[in-house]
């Protein structure tokens, strides 16, 4: 359980094995703790499970923690290790730092996989009813500090309500104990404030079209889609997967059955097995 300095902060991340680099990105308002029943079971590799800046065991700098602030402590994360010719992992947020990463360092980047990730600026009417009033709860001034600083109801409800079987207290006690105050909490807001909705964040909307611009035109680097059913808390649902299809190249897909968002908790025998094949299909180890 190592930790590295970054910039003028730290990153804490789990790391096994040896060999190629899988690197595991977690989203909001996970952790690397999002991977623990995953890693094990990936197979050989050099494992790699970082905690994004302001998450996890990572460190807290005074930053706004835009994406564009959690890219550039990732990439000095990155190139502080020598990472290089990785395969990338991504869950959530964490799905759009490893498209984001590929495509402005294409040389360095074996294969992608992805589940729950942003993977497109979105309309409203592309999420559900629920998600969109909380979105629109969180997005409006005082009532989302309220929610997700004061009350962390964000956090709470990611591991209650995003999955389909709860997870229990003592797996609950490390999401939380990153997040004992108020001012703790702010990584999280921020996120869930970015959600690319309606144009909105601008600058974070050209971003994300740019490593579609990458996704789309890349048909030398694999990558794979974990899809789930089951629950109204997915992000990637049918049509979502059909536009992936559609708009990325060389893409698999691969259904893992029942579960939340927050996947890796309901499925992670499912998901480490989809990923262990796929590279073993493409010799990215």
């Amino acid at each position: 359980m190592p930790t590295i300095d970054v910039l003028d902060s730290t990153i804490h991340y789990e790391e096994t094995g040896s060999g190629t680099a899988f690197v595991l990105l977690h989203g909001n308002p996970g952790s690397s703790h999002l991977w623990r029943h995953v890693l094990p079971r990936l197979g050989p590799g050099r494992l790699l499970a970082p905690d994004l800046i302001g998450m996890g065991r990572s460190g807290k700098p005074d930053i706004p923690y835009r994406f564009a602030d959690h890219a550039r402590y990732l990439d000095a994360w990155f190139d502080a290790l020598g990472l290089d010719r990785v395969v990338l992992v991504g869950h959530d947020w964490g799905g759009a730092l490893a498209f984001d990463w590929a495509a402005r360092h294409p040389g360095r980047v074996r294969g992608v996989a992805f589940l729950e990730a942003i993977v497109k600026p979105m309309a409203w009417e592309d999420l559900s009813a629920p998600a969109r009033e909380r979105s629109e709860l969180i997005r409006a001034p005082g009532r989302g500090e309220e929610i997700v600083l004061d009350q962390n109801l964000f956090l709470r409800s990611a591991f209650t309500g995003g999955v389909l079987t709860p997870v229990s207290d003592e797996d609950l006690a490390p999401y939380l104990a990153p997040y004992p105050t108020r001012d703790s909490r702010r990584p999280i807001l921020a996120w869930a404030r970015q959600l690319p909705l309606g144009g909105e964040p601008a600058e974070l909307v050209t971003r994300i079209e740019a490593y579609d611009a990458w996704l789309a035109t890349s048909p030398d680097v694999p990558k794979l889609l974990m899809t789930f059913d089951g629950s109204p808390t997915l992000l990637i649902g049918k049509e979502m997967a059909e536009w992936c299809e559609t708009h990325i190249a060389a893409l698999e897909s691969v259904s893992c059955g029942p579960a939340g968002h927050h996947a890796p908790e309901d499925r992670p025998e499912e998901i480490a097995a989809a990923v262990s094949a796929w590279a073993d299909r493409h010799g990215l180890r």
